[in-house]
């Protein structure tokens, strides 16, 4: 039986199949190799070691490969961790039950495709009633739309989370627009949401364990993005057969290069419009929310109202009295 992540003790002893995330090979103060890597199942991710990783046997596989692990789970500073002995590659079609690997969301796709199509057949500019319509009616970018993750490990990770984080800050945006409709253009506001994220089609990879294509590694989804959004106005311009307003596009592509809201978070530009900065605002929440969630549904620490400490957060976090991690038996 598969022992989940997010089940596993300090101490314990792990002898099973994983997925590997992240294989890093990186020198310690003394100049010897070890293997750096993640650990990933349907119930989360951990981080692990291989010390003394000068022989390139030991780490015959890729990012994305099925890996049969022996080792120890350990806690340092707070957080658990994996020291492995042995790492071998398995072939996929020896893993059993390839369900326990897959992150699954627990929403509707086709829901949330309907209520995206809901949202920005609202809008009232007709020259982003057309841009919006460029996209909808391409069945290829929207299936690739709904299937790909938000983020790899901190917040809507797995397939659909996209659209879901999406379809959220667009409902978010479509509820506050009229409490701020003499500060903020609801119809920018909401098409900006749609395509703040848009980029990451590109920056993410598919398959088994999601990661970084070569081009989101280098580029980032908020220039990729920015690319799409190229494409998809001449196409409403053919369309519609009228150019686009170039300030409107320069206004969209500010809203994509600046959601991130800093420099220190590799935004481009600081958010100089108030719907950029409001899109900011709305991304943060989201986002933010999700992780921690996230943390507190995948913590091991059952029976107690607290979680383990979470050194990325730099806190505990409180689950309520009578609280616990959900199991995924």
């Amino acid at each position: 039986m598969h022992s989940f992540i997010n089940q596993l003790r300090d101490n314990e002893q792990l002898d099973g199949v994983y997925l590997i995330a992240e294989k890093q090979l990186r020198p310690n103060k003394n100049g010897n190799l070890y293997l750096q890597f993640a650990l990933c199942d349907k119930s989360g991710t951990l981080g692990g070691r291989l010390w003394n990783a000068n022989d390139p046997n030991q780490y015959d596989f890729e990012d994305g490969d099925y890996v049969k692990v022996e080792g120890v789970v350990q806690r340092f500073q707070g957080a658990l961790q994996f020291i492995a002995k042995r790492l071998t590659r398995v072939d996929a079609s020896g893993v059993r039950n390839k369900n326990d690997y897959i992150r699954f969301s627990a929403v509707n796709i086709t829901k949330l495709q309907g209520r995206l199509k809901e949202l920005l057949r609202t809008i009232t500019n007709p020259a982003l009633l057309n841009l919006a319509d460029s996209f909808l009616i391409d069945e290829s970018f929207m299936e690739r739309f709904s299937k790909t993750p938000a983020g790899i490990k901190l917040h809507h990770a797995y397939p659909g989370g996209l659209l879901e984080h999406t379809v959220t800050m667009m409902e978010i945006a479509d509820r506050i627009g009229p409490l701020y409709e003499k500060l903020l253009d609801r119809d920018l506001l909401l098409m900006g949401a749609f395509l703040h994220d848009v980029g990451k089609i590109e920056e993410l990879s598919g398959g088994k364990e999601m990661l970084y294509t070569s081009q989101g590694q280098m580029l980032g989804h908020p220039f990729l993005g920015v690319e799409i959004l190229r494409d998809r106005i001449e196409e409403a311009e053919r369309l519609s057969g009228e150019p686009f307003d170039p300030e409107l596009t320069m206004l969209l592509k500010h809203l994509l290069i600046s959601h991130h809201g800093a420099y220190e978070h590799n935004a481009a530009k600081l958010p100089m419009t108030l719907e950029a900065v409001a899109l900011h605002l709305l991304d943060t929440l989201d986002s933010k929310l999700a992780e921690f969630g996230k943390y507190m549904f995948e913590d091991p620490n059952i029976g107690s109202p607290w979680t383990n400490y979470i050194p990325g957060l730099e806190r505990k976090l409180y689950k309520g009295i009578g609280q616990q991690a959900p199991g995924n038996g």
